[in-house]
Protein backbone atom coordinates (compact mmCIF):
# COMPACT_ATOMS: atom_id res chain seq x y z
CA UNK A 1 0.00 0.00 0.00
CA UNK A 2 2.80 2.25 0.85
CA UNK A 3 4.29 1.73 -2.68
CA UNK A 4 0.51 2.45 -4.34
CA UNK A 5 0.72 5.73 -2.09
CA UNK A 6 4.14 6.93 -3.29
CA UNK A 7 3.19 6.14 -7.00
CA UNK A 8 0.06 8.32 -6.79
CA UNK A 9 -0.16 12.42 -7.65
CA UNK A 10 -0.07 13.96 -4.38
CA UNK A 11 -3.30 15.88 -5.34
CA UNK A 12 -5.19 12.57 -5.88
CA UNK A 13 -4.97 11.61 -2.36
CA UNK A 14 -7.09 13.92 0.29
CA UNK A 15 -7.38 11.61 3.12
CA UNK A 16 -6.84 7.22 3.82
CA UNK A 17 -9.42 5.91 6.54
CA UNK A 18 -8.48 2.09 6.79
CA UNK A 19 -10.67 -0.43 8.73
CA UNK A 20 -9.63 -1.38 11.59
CA UNK A 21 -8.35 -4.85 11.01
CA UNK A 22 -4.42 -6.04 12.29
CA UNK A 23 -3.21 -5.26 8.76
CA UNK A 24 -3.30 -2.05 9.19
CA UNK A 25 -1.38 -2.30 13.09
CA UNK A 26 1.86 -0.46 11.50
CA UNK A 27 -0.51 2.72 10.37
CA UNK A 28 2.43 4.61 11.66
CA UNK A 29 4.91 3.46 8.64
CA UNK A 30 1.70 4.17 6.43
CA UNK A 31 1.08 7.91 8.06
CA UNK A 32 4.58 8.58 7.43
CA UNK A 33 4.67 7.54 4.07
CA UNK A 34 1.40 9.42 3.10
CA UNK A 35 3.42 12.87 4.52
CA UNK A 36 0.29 15.34 5.24
CA UNK A 37 -2.42 13.10 4.29
CA UNK A 38 -4.52 12.79 7.15
CA UNK A 39 -5.06 9.44 8.66
CA UNK A 40 -8.32 8.61 10.31
CA UNK A 41 -9.65 5.36 11.84
CA UNK A 42 -13.68 5.22 12.00
CA UNK A 43 -14.48 3.79 15.75
CA UNK A 44 -15.38 0.76 16.56
CA UNK A 45 -18.54 -1.22 15.21
CA UNK A 46 -18.99 1.70 13.22
CA UNK A 47 -18.54 0.41 9.74
CA UNK A 48 -20.41 3.16 8.51
CA UNK A 49 -17.82 5.67 9.05
CA UNK A 50 -15.47 4.23 6.19
CA UNK A 51 -18.16 2.97 3.69
CA UNK A 52 -15.55 2.86 0.84
CA UNK A 53 -13.81 0.01 2.70
CA UNK A 54 -17.09 -1.90 3.45
CA UNK A 55 -17.56 -1.73 -0.49
CA UNK A 56 -14.09 -2.40 -1.55
CA UNK A 57 -14.14 -5.74 1.21
CA UNK A 58 -17.41 -6.88 -0.40
CA UNK A 59 -16.15 -6.15 -4.11
CA UNK A 60 -12.79 -7.96 -3.01
CA UNK A 61 -15.08 -10.69 -1.39
CA UNK A 62 -16.45 -11.80 -5.13
CA UNK A 63 -12.53 -12.43 -6.05
CA UNK A 64 -11.79 -14.48 -2.46
CA UNK A 65 -14.77 -15.36 -0.28
CA UNK A 66 -14.13 -14.67 3.36
CA UNK A 67 -11.73 -16.93 5.03
CA UNK A 68 -9.40 -17.26 2.20
CA UNK A 69 -5.78 -16.78 2.43
CA UNK A 70 -4.11 -14.09 0.16
CA UNK A 71 -0.40 -15.08 1.34
CA UNK A 72 -0.03 -17.83 -1.09
CA UNK A 73 -1.90 -14.91 -3.95
CA UNK A 74 0.50 -14.20 -6.95
CA UNK A 75 1.46 -10.66 -7.54
CA UNK A 76 -0.18 -11.57 -11.05
CA UNK A 77 -3.28 -12.77 -9.02
CA UNK A 78 -3.58 -9.34 -7.08
CA UNK A 79 -2.76 -7.13 -10.18
CA UNK A 80 -5.99 -9.12 -12.20
CA UNK A 81 -8.36 -8.36 -8.87
CA UNK A 82 -7.09 -4.88 -8.96
CA UNK A 83 -7.69 -5.01 -12.65
CA UNK A 84 -11.91 -6.03 -12.16
CA UNK A 85 -12.22 -3.48 -9.42
CA UNK A 86 -11.22 -0.80 -11.34
CA UNK A 87 -12.89 -1.83 -14.72
CA UNK A 88 -16.17 -3.10 -13.44
CA UNK A 89 -18.96 -1.32 -15.18
CA UNK A 90 -21.06 1.43 -12.47
CA UNK A 91 -24.30 2.65 -12.18
CA UNK A 92 -25.16 5.92 -13.53
CA UNK A 93 -26.43 8.54 -11.22
CA UNK A 94 -27.25 10.76 -14.03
Amino acid sequence: MILLLILLPPDRIKSITPDRGSEFALYRELSAAAGTVPLYFANPHAPWQCGANENTSGLIRKCLPKGSDMGPASDKQIDSFITLLNLRTRKCLA
